[in-house]
């Protein structure tokens, strides 16, 4: 499983152009938002700001998870492998959240700076940010492999995924504005965070065989 982790982390690495792309995306729509949203930010719409850019750049580098894959049919060979398949998801998922979380790391810093807001507990909203991009890794493992074989992938995924991560979503924007400052108990929600990590994760973990098979 580490091997296969390694292996992806090295690819993103030598390439640079998958972490690139999915900086520049996130910036891009983080500033449409900024721009969108009234002359004084408040914690919701930085919130609002910071995970809609994290959807759409992950989104775009989920599907990555098995493209690199498909050159020269080495899916193939991961078909083949001595291993156990839930190992395979478990590797995939630990490369996409890898690599999603460097991009929070670029992502939430830039947030602050736009909206004018500070956290007043920055390890509270880290991990906020990591529990979404937990679930996150865990839904987008999955439904790539199965949108992975399909020849309209890329409209086939977002599809497959956005319905789903609603609860993630507004679990991980609500947690974050009250972090940010907006009154509430972010408590509840990062239990809502938790509960889907868990479903899916375990999901992801039962069902990946089958669905690398078929």
């Amino acid at each position: 499983m580490w091997q296969i982790v390694l292996k992806d982390m090295r690819l993103e690495l030598r390439s640079q152009s998958g972490l690139a792309s999915l900086f520049v995306l996130g910036l891009l729509v983080l500033l449409i938002f900024e721009f969108a949203t009234p002359e004084r930010p408040t914690p919701e719409s930085a919130a609002a700001g910071l995970w809609l850019s994290f959807v759409f750049a992950g989104t775009l580098g989920a599907q990555r998870t098995f493209l690199i894959e498909r050159d020269n049919f080495c899916i193939e060979g991961l078909k083949m492998a001595p291993i156990d398949p839930s190992s395979i998801f478990l590797a995939k998922m630990l490369g996409t959240l890898g690599t999603l979380t460097v991009l929070q790391v670029i992502v939430v810093p830039l947030t602050a700076i736009f909206s004018g807001i500070v956290p007043a507990s920055p390890l509270g909203l880290a991990g906020v940010c990591l529990l979404g991009n937990l679930g996150f890794s865990a839904l987008a493992t999955l439904f790539a492999s199965i949108a992975v074989g399909i020849r309209a992938r890329e409209i086939i995924l977002p599809l497959l995924i956005f319905p789903v991560l609603v609860p993630l979503v507004i679990a991980s924007v609500k947690a974050s504005a009250i972090l940010l400052g907006s009154p509430g108990d972010a408590g509840v929600w990062v239990n809502v965070l938790v509960a889907f990590d868990v479903v899916f994760t375990t999901a992801g973990w039962l069902l990946f065989g089958q669905v690398i098979r078929e």
